[in-house]
């Protein structure tokens, strides 16, 4: 097997998956596509649901809109109708237009009766500013970016400074992608919940690791003074499971990334667009009239904290994991940033040492 970096250190009292990633939850899978050249640092990250259609078998999904400085594309549609049609993309900010465009261009390729015999598709993509390091006014990306993130997509994928987080910052050091998962047992009856972020914001000074003040350690102890931009980034959170739960109680589980985020320091500033999506792969949702709706057994409400607690820990450790995984890059004009490994060492416990 592969071997994917990790962050070995554990948030909470959970158990993690096999994979401590989003794609402990079967059948869903991620894909990168990264450029690296010179100015342009940026990329398209996939999620999967499933292998299937997602136009034909929509799974049920939610969202939350913590701070709404962002511009995604798809997700009024999702609010409103609560399911997922094509696989969720993550780019940059003056990318998703094109991100979108190719996702709709792969719907009707697959079913040409899109927007004639049957309704419409609606592209789902959500973005972060990466223009510090990547020369985002070049707008590199293109659909075919989109399609080869799409044909990579697996279980095993790798994280930080990869795909859409290549040209992310997170607390002033380099960011991007991080995930993590977390077991829980309800009523009997075994779940996953798993976790995937793309991490773009963050004062340094504000870095909590496992519950520690170390950003502001940090700064006080750096051998020379560490910059201290505004938090102006944002952050996207997704979470998966396999507990059957509808739309609306999913949008109940997505707004507890929140607390996640919180812990590792963010006060969701004013420029942070904090969007956090949750989706369910236990059942899927016909798009055509004539196939029968699911008949469902949903989890009851007060069976809900386990998965509560598993998706705060789990959003959790997805920061934490694209800080740990990602690496030093050197971008635009010369800007860097720098990685977490890269400038410190640390005790098998999380604890920084100088």
């Amino acid at each position: 097997m592969t071997v994917i970096d990790r962050c070995p250190f554990k948030v909470g009292s959970l158990l993690s998956g096999a994979l401590d990633a989003i794609t402990d939850v079967a059948g869903v899978s991620v894909g990168h596509c990264t450029l690296d050249h010179h100015a342009i640092q940026t990329g398209v990250t996939v999620v999967r649901a499933h292998q299937a259609s997602h136009y034909l078998n929509k799974v049920p999904a939610a969202a939350t809109v913590i701070n709404g400085f962002g511009k995604s594309v798809g997700l009024m549609q999702l609010v409103e109708l609560g399911v997922l049609e094509t696989p969720i993309a993550l780019t940059n900010t003056f990318s998703v237009s094109a991100v979108a465009q190719a996702q709709i261009q792969q719907a009707f390729a697959n079913h040409p009766e899109i927007g004639r015999a049957w309704p419409t598709v609606n592209p789902l993509v959500f973005e972060c500013n990466d223009g510090y390091l990547n020369d985002i006014q070049a707008m590199r990306i293109e659909p075919a970016h989109y399609q080869q993130a799409f044909e990579h997509a697996s279980p095993l994928f790798e994280q930080g400074a990869v795909g859409a987080g290549r040209g992310m910052s997170c607390f002033g050091l380099k960011g991007g992608i991080g995930s993590a998962s977390r077991l829980v047992s309800v009523a009997s009856a075994n779940y996953t919940v798993g976790a995937l972020v793309l991490s773009n914001f963050g004062k340094l000074q504000n870095l909590s690791w496992l519950g520690q003040p170390l950003g502001k350690r940090l700064v006080q102890q750096a051998p020379r003074p560490l910059s201290q931009p505004p938090d102006k980034g944002s952050i996207i959170m997704l979470i998966a499971t396999d507990a059957p739960l509808d739309a609306r109680q999913l949008r109940r589980l997505s707004t507890r990334a929140a607390v996640g985020l919180a812990r590792t320091g963010s006060f969701f500033g004013h420029g942070s667009g904090d969007v956090a999506l949750a989706f369910s792969t236990a059942y899927t949702l016909p798009a055509l009239e004539r196939e029968p709706m699911p008949a469902l057994a949903l989890l009851h409400e007060q069976q809900l904290d386990g998965l509560f607690e598993a998706a705060a820990d789990a959003i959790e450790q997805s920061i934490m994991s694209s800080l740990w995984c990602a690496r030093s890059v050197i971008g635009r004009d010369g800007h860097q940033r720098r990685a977490l490994r890269d400038l410190y060492d640390f005790k098998s416990d999380g604890e920084l040492i100088f």
